[in-house]
């Protein structure tokens, strides 16, 4: 995506700074240019990273599409340089660029997307209900599935599923092992197979209404 045409919008924070707070209005969202952005977001009294994102990826999006407050907090990993859109140059970019513009309305789905079901992961209380939710979202993302069989293979990592669920990589590790002892899961190098997703689907559902 050629956006060198829109430098004039370029910002840069320093590495710790807080680029917008959770709940504060919100005028503009970012496309990162270099550098890393944290999101936090706090869950009854626990800080929780919801993501970390890199350059060509964007945030604070939903201040343009719904009117809200912020729903995280950003903060710089790095020293970090954002190009940034508020409302108006939000529309000259839609309206000279089309073909941008598209690019930039599925991201906004997909990060919509994204973020919501972040968030019923992270509401779970209960790990092991976690980490089977981080695969039924991977069921639903994933193309070209055969939904003729319970069986799924995703090609992912342990440390993958761990930042899916807001874990550290050891806590992650226990819960899937606790599944391959139970003969839930198979783990190999370049992939996890869950042999039943739909047992995962029940299981998922029972913790949430428990919550």
């Amino acid at each position: 995506m050629d956006l060198g045409a829109f430098s004039r919008f370029a910002r840069g924070f320093q590495k710790g700074e807080i680029i917008f707070s959770e709940f504060e209005p919100g005028d503009a969202f970012y496309l990162i240019q270099s550098g890393r952005v944290q999101l936090v977001k706090i869950i009854g009294d626990i800080e929780k990273t919801l993501d970390i994102l890199h350059p060509s990826e964007m945030f604070g999006e939903m201040a343009i599409l719904e009117d809200s407050p912020r729903s995280a907090t950003a903060i710089a990993l790095d020293d970090v340089k954002v190009l940034e859109f508020n409302r108006a140059n939000f529309e000259v970019l839609m309206m000279g660029n089309p073909q941008i513009a598209l690019k930039l309305l599925k991201l906004f789905t997909k990060r919509i997307y994204d973020q919501k079901r972040r968030f019923m992961i992270l509401t779970l209380e209960d790990p092991q209900a976690k980490i089977a939710d981080v695969f039924l979202m991977l069921d639903e993302t994933q193309p070209a599935i055969d939904r003729t069989t319970e069986r799924r293979e995703f090609k992912t990592t342990v440390d993958d599923i761990a930042h899916w669920a807001g874990m550290t990589g050891d806590q992650a590790k226990d819960v899937i092992n606790h599944f391959v002892n139970q003969r839930r899961v198979e783990i190999y190098a370049d992939r996890i197979i869950v042999k039943n997703i739909n047992d995962f689907q029940r299981f998922v559902n029972s913790r949430r209404k428990k919550a």
